[in-house]
């Protein structure tokens, strides 16, 4: 079956002055994780990689001028895909065993798990027969896909800080989604990078390693973090009064 060729992979959002947003376009909203760039004084933060279809590391070459750090909230597939392609790479140690293995991941909507995939959309997410909607070249076989091996050179658990100069940010272990979900929470201005411990769209807590409990002691925390505004894992960015309503909804309907 041919598949469209992409004209181009990645897209890119400048937020401010430090902070890019870059995405894939051509997956669905299930799988289109947001991949975050912020430039520091002496070196550069990347948070999230995306899925490894393309190549990350060349696509955003204009915004690489430093050295990296490059840290993934968890290892779920839509989110480390392009880990391996980065030199200094940090995950939470709950984390860091599926990410030095690597591991095979489907990008159809079908097969070994139908119970897993109607629990998803239960949640509300669509899960089309194929999950993106375009091939990053006329070569590449999504039959194929599976995540490479990317072992740590940091392990972080809660507290440790993330310094790029000018600016630090704080590790917060937000378990619930997966065992090793983290934040990072920059104090002084009030961000706060979730990765998929909160974001704005149908909270998945019914996952291979989620844990339900454990996501309810996150929301409580999360609740009574004072952000200024949430760059999440998924779905567009938000301010303190969505954050504690997202942490009601979640805890109405678990706790």
């Amino acid at each position: 079956m041919g598949f469209q060729i992409a004209d181009k992979w990645f897209e890119f959002r400048r937020v401010d002055d430090d902070i890019t947003l870059i995405w894939e376009p051509h997956v669905v909203p299930l799988i289109r994780c947001n991949i975050w760039h912020v430039r520091g004084r002496d070196r550069d933060l990347l948070i999230d990689t995306g899925l490894g279809m393309a190549s990350l590391k060349s696509a955003a070459q204009h915004l690489f001028e430093k050295k990296l750090t490059t840290v993934v909230t968890h290892a779920h597939y839509d989110h480390i895909g392009g880990f391996h392609e980065f030199d200094d790479r940090v995950i939470h140690s709950a984390e860091s065993e599926r990410a030095a293995l690597g591991h095979s991941a489907s990008l159809y909507g079908g097969g070994r798990d139908d119970a897993l995939l109607e629990s998803i959309r239960a949640s509300g997410y669509d899960v089309p027969p194929e999950l993106f909607t375009a091939v990053p070249g006329d070569d590449y076989d999504p039959g194929s896909y599976r995540v490479l091996p990317a072992p740590a050179t940091r392990i972080v658990k809660e507290g440790d800080i993330i310094d790029i100069g000018d600016r630090h940010f704080e590790v917060l272990h937000l378990p619930g989604h997966s065992p090793g979900s983290i934040g990072l929470w920059e104090f002084k201005t009030g961000i706060l990078f979730s990765g998929d411990a909160i974001y704005d769209g149908p909270l998945l807590d019914e996952l291979p390693g989620s844990d339900i409990p454990a996501y309810v002691a996150t929301m409580k925390r999360l609740r009574e973090l004072p952000v200024t505004v949430v760059h999440a894992g998924h779905d567009p960015s938000f301010g303190c009064a969505r954050l504690r309503e997202l942490c009601e909804a979640y805890l109405s309907r678990r706790a």
